[in-house]
């Protein structure tokens, strides 16, 4: 896996009153702006706010690791001890994304970048 956490999602109810609150927060414009994710990037690292988290009962946030190999990665965490929160999907642009539960609840997840 590669170093750090690339990503932070907080899941949100309202997606419109989150990205007021987060812009102002972040003092940046989102790069990107849908429906189902707003994103922001500082530096190297990216802030998203994701209502379809929100919608699985999902209440903090879930920080992302990026690495090369997400199936690995993820039979590793599950044979550790995590459950399967959201399977390995492809979320725009070969983008692969997955999620576990620790042993506690919490939601940790995997990304890993085309290419």
């Amino acid at each position: 896996m590669s170093q750090g956490i690339s990503v932070i999602v907080y899941p949100v109810k309202d997606i419109a009153a989150a990205k007021a609150l987060y812009g102002t927060f972040l003092g940046v414009e989102p790069y990107a702006d849908a429906p189902y994710y707003v994103g922001y990037r500082i530096g190297d690292q990216e802030i998203g706010l994701a209502p379809s988290y929100h919608g699985q009962g999902v209440t903090g946030p879930i920080c992302f690791r990026e690495t090369d190999d997400i199936k690995r990665s993820l039979n590793a965490l599950l044979e550790a001890g995590a459950t399967t929160h959201e399977a390995i999907k492809d979320v725009g642009g070969g983008m692969l994304v997955a999620s576990v539960k620790d042993v506690d609840g919490n939601v940790i997840g995997l990304r890993q970048s085309p290419g």
